[in-house]
């Protein structure tokens, strides 16, 4: 009970600070090393040769969906979640957690199952080529066939955090990543399974974080009581879940929209053009997932803040998120960019297109992503507010609403350079509309 009062008193109490870092850089750490599952795969991946970096390029977009429905359920329980549990409501707080974690596992699999019935259409739909598509259906097919662990972590994740868990969420996604990367380099040359060993890897990984979450779950560890009689798709349950869900997965299936949308551009300029994508939107992914893990410590905040009307609290922990998170984006841009070509290299055996490629395309999205944490956090805060419209447009802008227009004009002038300074251009778009939304907002909380 003293573990439960400490959580509610860095959520309510702790300098502002304090508890972002006590709850945000502990997941921060924990989705960075995430993000290396895919980062490891490439790397290895990348040894075999340029269809089979290919192959897990165009896997990506699938791997994204996915999480979205960890995500639909997970963080549109959290917001809801950290709202409850400033208003002091504890029943209402174990029906939504058990609500959301259940759901995510029937509609997760309905999906998956639906994805692999069609999975070649679909590979071809979003980039495959004719040499890259064997590799591609190996290792997606079994990568897919197993990701209903990863679509329950991710609604456990966000959970957990929601109730100021973070180093929890830490400790399983830092032991997911390590048993991935020591795995890969076994299972696909060791044993000599190349992009199949990968997929093996990973969904081992997977597995064994979610054997973490169900003892964490066992030992009542939680402020949340799990449990199959607690599932409960009441009204206004649901709506409250989904309302902030649905704005995170139709975020999470704009994400693989774009990128399934850059990889069909790219592969009419064949097989380089399309694997050079692969490393530079998973090493991107590292800084933004970075960023998403911080400000996982801003949204119990800012849902608890709100919930319980200490509105300085919460435009403090806006303020001091901005900072941080934008700092946090300049030093990684700045980083990515100078050492592109280097970083590039390490995903190819030597294709000297791949890499020239790769480095243009680093360097263009590395110089644009200074931006992505002052939009991230009022992203961020719209959902955390309960904000459901807001956040859903917000959310939509820099991978939807601002990019496909541009993907589809952009390469009919610049050719592939419209492709490489997509994304980008709908960082700075994007930008813009954030400003006018945060000063409406600002309005609003005074």
């Amino acid at each position: 009970m003293n573990e439960q009062n400490t959580k509610m008193e860095l959520l309510g109490n702790a300098p502002v600070p304090k508890a972002l870092l006590a709850l945000g850089l502990p997941t921060m750490i924990g989705m960075m090393i995430n993000a290396l599952y895919s980062l490891v795969d490439a790397y290895f991946v990348g040894g075999l040769g340029t269809s089979q970096m290919g192959a897990i390029t165009v896997a990506y977009p699938l791997g994204q969906v996915v999480v979205g429905l960890g995500l639909l359920f997970g963080n549109g329980a959290a917001s809801y979640l950290s709202r409850l549990l400033g208003r002091g409501d504890k029943e209402t707080a174990d029906k939504v957690a058990s609500t959301a974690i259940y759901s995510s596992i029937f509609v997760g699999t309905a999906v998956i199952i639906c994805i692999l019935i069609f999975l070649k259409p679909i590979l071809k739909q979003i980039g495959a080529t004719e040499s890259v598509m064997p590799y591609a259906v190996t290792y997606t097919g079994i990568y897919t066939a197993c990701s209903i662990f990863n679509v329950f972590n991710v609604t456990m994740n966000n959970i957990v955090s929601s109730e100021g868990a973070a180093k929890t969420t830490m400790c399983v996604l830092l032991t997911g990543a390590v048993i991935n990367v020591i795995l890969d380099p076994i299972f696909i040359y060791a044993l000599n399974l190349g992009v199949a060993g990968a997929a093996i890897a990973t969904a081992i990984s997977q597995f064994v974080s979610t054997l973490i979450y169900l003892i964490y779950i066992r030992k009542k560890k939680s402020i949340f009581s799990f449990s199959i009689r607690k599932y409960y798709l009441s009204k206004e349950v649901m709506s409250e879940i989904l309302k902030i869900g649905i704005p995170t997965l139709v975020f999470q299936l704009l994400t693989s929209l774009s990128m399934s949308m850059t990889n069909d551009g790219a592969r009419a300029y064949g097989d380089s053009a399309l694997a050079a994508m692969g490393p530079v939107t998973k090493i991107m992914s590292v800084g933004s997932l970075m960023v998403f893990g911080f400000l996982k410590g801003l949204q119990p905040i800012a849902g608890y803040s709100y919930g319980a009307k200490k509105l300085d609290r919460l435009k403090k922990a806006v303020r001091i998120s901005i900072v941080w998170s934008t700092v946090f984006c300049f030093l990684f841009g700045l980083t990515a960019a100078l050492f592109a070509p280097a970083i590039i290299s390490q995903f190819t055996k030597g294709d000297l297109e791949m890499i020239r490629i790769g480095q243009t395309a680093l360097r263009a999205n590395s110089l644009s992503f200074v931006l992505f944490g002052f939009y991230t956090v009022y992203s961020f805060l719209f959902l955390a507010m309960g904000k459901a419209k807001e956040g859903c447009f917000l959310g939509a802008c820099r991978q939807g609403i601002c990019f496909v227009p541009v993907i589809l004009l952009l390469p009919k002038i610049l050719g592939l350079n419209g492709i490489l300074y997509a994304q980008p251009a709908a960082d700075v778009i994007s930008a813009v509309i954030t400003v006018f939304m945060a000063l409406r907002l600002r309005k609003q909380l005074q």
